[in-house]
């Protein structure tokens, strides 16, 4: 898992630090890249394409990566291929555990042998229950540990979270907030965005026991900004809010139109929370942004359609009056939206 990555609804940046939700699942290892196969490109697995990665993987059976794909493909194929299939219900049990056994037999034997993008996807497998695995959060923590060992980003990152939730909230291994630090920041240094982000919010906000140190934490957001996807806007939006917030003794100096710049970035990658901080700036003319009804109403809509209830609240509004050439006035439309808000405890909307 990764907390503050769920895949359906990205949570605020900082409310992982007080309540982590160790249930999430977690998200898929990406899978390693074989020049012949472009399986991300691809779309769901098909027969063809995992009769070719066999094959492959036969010719190179010293080449660890094909191997990974392959097993991942497998337990892909457990699903995928096997739905769709016309075979009868016993046959398809039966097809769908050959496949799995395959898939971790592959892995199985990767890991053993020291592969940490192997011992990575297993961790997974065994944080969340994928391929027929009893749920074990000690197996999980120990594979991640061995990989981060080795210098696998990722896995440095997912030892730092177990340390810091320890066995009480799925973590696997005991709490310890100092191991933690010392963990996310070793992820950090190896080039794993979302633990520069962590690092920054802990010196920023002098989180697990560490001093503040705003100069140092900045700076780790600034490198997980540059590195920002959509998996991983968090450090976008935070810096965002620090230029457009900052105050006469803060360390960043007050700059809208850079704040502008970042909240653009984070939303254009997809991110809720700065989606609703761009309606905003259009509707009454913020951080340098036109007043611009229409971008106002796109904003709203691309946040509110992600559940963020500021968003569904303020579409309420613009659908109470309506906006000429853009936006039909309705009060349906108005009374669903500021339902919507209020259902999901916005005082305001109630």
């Amino acid at each position: 898992f990764r907390p503050g990555h769920d895949q359906a609804s990205k949570p605020a940046p900082v409310r992982q630090y007080n309540n982590v939700n160790a249930s999430a699942p977690p998200p898929a290892a990406s899978p390693p890249q074989a020049a012949p196969v472009e399986p991300a490109a691809s779309g769901p697995v098909t027969q063809q394409e995992l009769q070719s990665l066999q094959q492959m993987a036969k010719s190179r059976p010293s080449d660890n990566k094909t191997q990974l794909l392959l097993a991942k493909k497998l337990v892909e194929a457990s699903t995928v291929l096997v739905e769709s299939s016309r075979m009868d219900p016993k046959t398809k049990a039966k097809a769908r555990e050959r496949y799995v056994m395959d898939g971790y037999k592959i892995v199985k034997k990767l890991a053993s042998s020291g592969y940490a993008d192997a011992q990575f996807f297993l961790a997974d497998c065994y944080g969340s229950g994928q391929m027929g695995l009893q749920v074990d959060p000690k197996e999980a923590y120990s594979l991640y540990h061995s990989a981060a060992k080795s210098g696998h980003a990722q896995s440095a990152y997912r030892v730092a979270v177990c340390c810091e939730i320890g066995q009480e909230e799925g973590g696997g291994t005991k709490r310890d907030p100092f191991k933690a630090v010392q963990w996310y920041k070793r992820a950090a240094s190896l080039g794993d965005p979302p633990a520069m982000y962590k690092m920054g919010m802990i010196l920023l906000k002098g989180l697990l026991g560490q001093a503040k140190n705003p100069r140092e934490g900045i700076s780790w957001l600034k490198r997980a900004a540059d590195r920002a996807d959509a998996e991983n806007p968090h450090a976008l939006h935070e810096l965002a809010l620090m230029y457009a917030n900052a105050g006469p003794n803060d360390v960043v100096v007050r700059d809208e139109a850079y704040a502008s710049q970042l909240f653009h970035q984070a939303a254009e990658l997809g991110y809720k929370f700065s989606q609703f901080r761009l309606g905003s700036a259009y509707e009454y003319g913020l951080m340098g942004c036109p007043v611009d009804f229409r971008q106002s109403i796109i904003w709203y809509t691309h946040a509110a359609a992600q559940g963020e209830h500021q968003s569904e609240l303020a579409l309420s509004g613009w659908y109470l009056t309506g906006a000429e050439g853009i936006l039909q006035q309705s009060d349906t439309e108005a009374y669903l939206w500021a339902r919507k808000a209020a259902t999901a405890g916005l005082a305001k909307a109630e």
